[in-house]
């Protein structure tokens, strides 16, 4: 196939190791990669210069505002093709699920992805899905995914216990916590301590639960310890 042929490709990172080396690695495998972003003004001015076919975007891209960046760039064109990447195996975790997601976004489980065939295939799905009316769709069913990549504790997890945990990783107390889900402070300790059995973390005076609970928190959306 003439390089012509090729979709034209954008990448939007704001982890500049990760931008380069993917930007790179992509290019080596026949992928026709045009521009690249690493923060929200880079990315404005090189979407509309190089108005490329494809957006392969972090979730987090710029304090994770890339939802809304995504929404901006499809009302230019509708028509553009997007791969969102994220280190998190469950949205809920960032107050998100599939259905906050345009339409026809392929994501791309970081930690699952076992070679650039998997990005390759997450691009042509890409361009063949913009247009179809039905959510964001996990790439699940490529032959080079890590195996079991998709099965972790989260999976166990129910949504009180994720909203809980994500205002834990806030900061809030139990009572504060009590307060905003309108429930007693009891009921709120019964939940961080099964959290704290989900996460197999263990009581131990030398350590602070609440730190190390927030500390698996910030593992899981894949971004930096902030303590």
């Amino acid at each position: 196939m003439a390089a012509a042929t090729l979709p034209r490709v954008m990448i939007a990172s704001d982890d500049a190791f990760e931008l380069t080396t993917m930007s790179a690695a992509l290019r080596l495998h026949g992928v026709n990669v045009v521009g690249e972003a690493s923060n929200s003004a880079v990315a404005e001015n090189t979407f509309k210069s190089l108005q490329p076919e494809v957006l392969i975007i972090d979730l987090l891209f710029s304090s994770s505002d890339a939802i809304s960046i995504i929404t901006r760039f499809r009302k230019t064109n509708p028509a553009l093709g997007i791969v969102l990447m994220t280190a998190c195996p469950d949205l809920r975790l960032l107050g998100m699920s599939e259905k906050s997601i345009p339409n026809g976004v392929q994501i791309v489980l970081k930690r699952s992805v076992a070679d650039l065939s998997v990005l390759s295939f997450a691009i042509g799905q890409a361009i063949e899905s913009h247009s179809i009316n039905s959510s964001a769709i996990w790439i699940k069913s490529h032959s080079s995914l890590h195996e079991n990549a998709f099965v972790t504790v989260l999976n166990d997890f129910t949504d009180i216990q994720v909203a809980t945990l994500r205002l834990i990783a806030q900061g809030l107390s139990n009572s504060e916590i009590a307060k905003v889900r309108f429930v007693s402070e009891k009921s709120v300790e019964q939940i961080v301590a099964r959290i704290a059995q989900h996460l197999q973390v263990t009581p131990d005076r030398s350590k602070n639960l609440r730190v190390v609970i927030t500390g698996e928190y910030f593992k899981w959306i894949g971004a930096p310890r902030h303590i």
